[in-house]
Formats: C-alpha cells, structure tokens, sequence
C-alpha cells in the first residue's frame, strides 16, 4: 500500500497503521471505556489477543487495511482511533473505534474516506458493517458519508452496506 497522506485537523492525523504501533494500540484499547468496547466487538473484553494485533498491524494494506488516528508525534504520540476493512471478494469488511474523548470530531468520517480511497484502488465494490442498532453515532458516520448505503436489522444488530462504485 502507499503510505497515505498524513490529514491534520486541529492535532489530529491519520496514518496507515505500522508494525511498530502494537503497544499504542495495546494502550489505546484499554483506554476505550467498557461500553465502546462491547459496541465496537459485541462483548465485554479487557485485552486483545496477540493474534489480533499482529493481523492488525502486518497487514498488507490491500486486502486488509488499517489506518489509526493519532495525536502527539514521536514518543508522545498516541492511537485514538482505527479504521479497517478485511477483503472478502469484491466486499470488504470494516470497523472503527475511537477514543471517547475524540468522538464526534469527524475521526469515523474521516478514516472512511481514507479506507474508501483505498478500497476502491484495490477494486473493492462495497464495504459491510455489523453494528448494534445502539450504536447510532456509526450508523450516523455511515448515513452522513456520501455513499449509497442498505441496512437490514435482525436481533439487535443492523447490517449496513456502502457502495463504493
């Protein structure tokens, strides 16, 4: 993947994640309070899984791309949120999570610009997203993007799917 261009808003940038941000991530997660953690991963959890953060920060870019929001630089900088999709086919799909304190500051919005960029190189024709049907600021970054978009609920979870073509 190319290196994506760093966007400052205010003391805010976004990057494509490294494989040298596993203890920021580490770190990040457990600044999530518990609620943003069960709306992000529909389960109360207290770490990630070493597994997971290596899938997170090796990925190739193209079929499975992370970017993270951060603010500081060097050794103060610091994750406050994470974009991703998972290429399955010609759908990919995506997930974010941001820092209660950085929410509603456009953070989601713009990771998915980013991701959607991105994607829509690779050739991939939709993203997918499950979210709890409680979790309306997502939904809201979804409907606010631009992008032609379809949900279906069942159970307490609302399936979303954005059109990237």
């Amino acid at each position: 993947m190319d290196p994506v261009e760093r966007v400052d808003a205010g003391s805010i940038s976004l990057r494509a994640v490294r494989p040298d941000d596993k203890q920021r991530i580490v770190k990040a997660f457990k600044g999530l309070e518990r609620d943003s953690v069960y709306l992000r991963f529909f389960t109360h959890r207290k770490e990630l899984e070493d597994e997971e953060l290596r899938r997170v920060t090796e990925c190739d870019g193209a079929s499975h791309a992370v970017l993270v929001a951060t603010t500081g630089s060097g050794e103060q900088e610091a994750i406050v949120g994470m974009g991703s999709y998972v290429r399955c086919g010609q759908a990919a799909d995506i997930a974010f999570a941001v820092e209660e304190d950085f929410q509603r500051r456009g953070i989601a919005s713009r990771l998915l610009r980013q991701l959607a960029g991105i994607a829509r190189a690779q050739g991939i024709e939709r993203f997918e997203a499950d979210m709890l049907a409680e979790n309306t600021p997502m939904l809201a970054v979804f409907q606010k993007s631009g992008l032609r978009m379809r949900t279906s609920h069942a159970h307490g979870v609302v399936h979303a799917t954005l059109f990237l073509t």
